[in-house]
């Protein structure tokens, strides 16, 4: 009995010895990527993991002389007095509004910038093309705001004095909140619908391309091997960045909106105010960092159960395009 136990004994250290070595084997192996890692690593250390305890201020009254943990603790009553004020309900709507708009158009737009890419056969034109598409992000967005002043202000605005000269009236759009919608959505995909289809063309790229050819000898024409081919090769990828932009779904572009329509303009809240520029106005104007650290909270946690449910509806349908 004892012998048999003493062989098992054995047998675990020699696995744990042999685990050991090929770990160690690995590290050697890999150490040129694994030092490539370290500055992402410390990033994520620095301003994502040790700023953490500083959530505590979502359930105190913040005071200054006091910090963060000096401050009397209040529990929910941050999250309370958002819900009281009766505010809480539209910024949730915007945000998850205007954040599934985005997505879905924003990846759709992205898809066929990358299929339409991937079908051009000189690469002269592809490269201008995509540098072309690409342009827009590099924008800075208080440009674009003032881009977006210079159309719709309703003094000189370009819209407004093309609309005068055939004699028209002219539109206040800064007066008009169900146009913002409208207008935000298609900001967003001029800006990043180039950019974002790097991914979708790199996926492309590594597709193999003696199928497309070998469709094309049988007869298949262009619409059939977009179709059959290489949409289906893109599900993966589709998976998994539509995983990633859904745990931020109740996260609002803040310099979109900021630049765009500004925090100040009363009359297009009801329609264009999201969490984010709440955040900014509670601790800009009002100095409620608390009610501002709760918000933030609800953020934090709602997008962590959406990427975890919807991970786990992925791994149940197609467990091979899960993220964990």
């Amino acid at each position: 009995m004892k012998s048999t136990e003493g062989s098992i004994v054995i047998k675990k250290n020699n696995e744990s010895k042999d685990r050991y070595r090929k770990w160690k084997s690995s590290m050697r192996k890999d150490r040129a990527f694994l030092i490539m890692c370290i500055p992402v690593i410390a990033y994520f250390l620095i301003f994502a993991y040790l700023p953490m305890p500083g959530i505590y201020v979502a359930f105190t009254n913040f005071n200054y002389n006091k910090g963060i943990f000096g401050s009397p603790f209040v529990g929910f009553d941050n999250l309370k007095f958002i819900t009281m004020s009766g505010k809480l309900g539209i910024l949730v709507r915007n945000t998850i509004f205007y954040n599934l708009a985005f997505l879905v158009s924003s990846h759709l737009i992205q898809i066929t910038i990358a299929v339409l890419l991937n079908e051009i056969r000189s690469k002269t034109f592809r490269r201008f093309s995509q540098s072309f598409l690409i342009l827009p992000n590099f924008i800075s967005y208080v440009l674009v705001g003032l881009f977006s002043f210079a159309v719709f202000n309703s003094t000189n605005g370009i819209l407004n004095s093309i609309l005068m000269k055939f004699g028209n009236e002219g539109i206040q759009v800064y007066s008009h909140p169900e146009a913002w919608p409208i207008i935000l959505v298609i900001v967003n995909l001029w800006k990043g619908a180039g950019y974002g289809s790097i991914v979708y063309f790199a996926a492309l790229t590594g597709m193999d391309h003696e199928i497309l050819e070998a469709a094309q000898v049988d007869g298949a024409s262009t619409i059939q091997r977009i179709r059959y081919i290489t949409l289906p090769s893109l599900k993966p990828t589709v998976i998994i960045l539509v995983l990633l932009s859904i745990g931020g779904i109740l996260r609002g572009n803040f310099d979109l909106f900021y630049n765009l329509v500004g925090s100040s303009n009363v009359i297009l809240h009801n329609s264009t105010d999201v969490l984010e520029t709440y955040v900014f106005r509670a601790m800009v104007n009002n100095f409620q960092f608390s009610t501002a650290a709760a918000v933030s909270f609800v953020q934090s946690i709602f997008g962590f159960i959406l990427v975890l449910t919807t991970n786990a509806i992925v791994k149940k349908v197609e467990p091979d395009y899960a993220l964990f």
